[in-house]
């Protein structure tokens, strides 16, 4: 995090280094320890999801593999994927059908960069913060597209459509959501956004301001259509489109679309945890002193992520015309009347 170049300077040796190494340690250093705690996090929603979808269902899901609660099972699905055979059909454009799942995951995995954990837990405050992660996750969109085209499938090629068009709508009102709270604040630095809502319960945004409690709902259900959540799942419509874009996709390479898709999710949640629940801070400063900030953090983002879940298990997929009636006719209108109300606020 932004502490480990600190820690690095603190090594005799760190200072003889070349500048561009002394340059380059920090952030691969940083990359790793992201990737590595993602990849543990995505592990453990897999898990979790397949619980609560088993709980939901009246089953108990998984209970044998690993010992308690089958924690082990999604490792060992994981591994799985990983050994398996990568197939390329003979028909693709063998280039961008490689090229596409890495930047998938890559238009989620850069945006982790400006999420503050905590206090001194986050690689880089920058001025521009919330409006980096909103530019940089649109790259996942490329990706998609790449996937759908090269894959020479009608099928991923439908999927990949729907999932552009669904993906670019929805920016849409979760960008006007969020600038509720950048008005509110007058900063788009993440970091500025949290320490806005220390102190009291009622400074959290979500309840300090009538207005962005609305906008947290319109962003929430905006995210749940940005990550192809149900009930706006359609880009991987089983009933219609198989598995959408990744249908030619297997072992190695569909891993990174999955792992992209539940690290987007933790994304979302984290971006919607530092804007509207007051991030690492907790309304008892006792309490915030004791529990490490990324353990707050973690907590509120997780409680997110079950509501995803919970409601992917209890609600029907939306058909294509309602998909885009919620968007343009109902998401969009109340979302410019908030960031209205939250200018009002913020003046009066």
């Amino acid at each position: 995090m932004e502490s480990i170049a600190k820690l690095l300077q603190a090594i005799p040796e760190y200072d003889a280094l070349p500048e561009l190494l002394q340059f380059l340690i920090p952030i691969v250093t940083s990359c790793v320890i992201i990737f590595a705690l993602l990849a543990l996090c995505v592990l453990f929603m897999v898990w979790l999801e397949r619980k609560v979808s088993a709980h939901i269902q009246d089953r108990l899901g998984p209970m044998v593999v690993g010992g308690w609660h089958g924690w082990a099972q999604t490792l060992a699905d994981a591994l799985k994927l990983f050994l398996k055979e990568d197939i390329v059909p003979a028909s693709v454009d063998k280039v961008l059908f490689k090229m596409a799942p890495f930047i998938v995951f890559l238009g989620a995995f850069a945006a982790y960069v400006v999420l503050p954990f905590g206090a001194s837990s986050f690689v880089t405050d920058l001025n521009i913060g919330i409006l980096y992660i909103v530019a940089i996750s649109s790259l996942s969109v490329i990706g998609i597209i790449m996937a759908g085209w090269a894959s020479n499938n009608k099928y991923s090629l439908y999927g990949s459509m729907r999932a552009a068009a669904q993906i670019i709508s929805y920016e849409i009102p979760a960008a006007l959501s969020i600038m509720a709270v950048v008005i509110s604040v007058g900063s788009l630095s993440m970091i500025e956004i949290v320490e806005a809502q220390k102190g009291s319960f009622l400074n959290w945004f979500i309840i300090k301001n009538p207005f962005i409690f609305l906008a947290f709902i319109i962003y929430f259900i905006a995210s749940l259509a940005e990550v192809n959540r149900t009930p706006f799942d359609l880009p991987e419509a089983e009933s219609e489109l198989v598995a959408g874009y990744h249908t030619e996709y297997s072992g190695m390479r569909f891993a990174f679309f999955f792992l992209a898709e539940y690290a987007n999710m933790f994304l979302v949640a984290s971006v919607a945890t530092t804007l509207f629940l007051g991030g690492w801070t907790l309304p008892i400063p006792l309490l915030s002193e004791i529990i490490p900030g990324p353990i707050i953090f973690l907590a509120k983002a997780l409680l997110l992520i079950f509501i995803q879940m919970w409601m992917r298990w209890s609600l029907p997929r939306l058909r294509v015309d309602q998909l885009i009636y919620v968007n343009w006719k109902v998401l969009m209108p109340i979302s410019f009347v908030l960031i209205l109300g939250a200018g009002w606020m913020a003046i009066r």
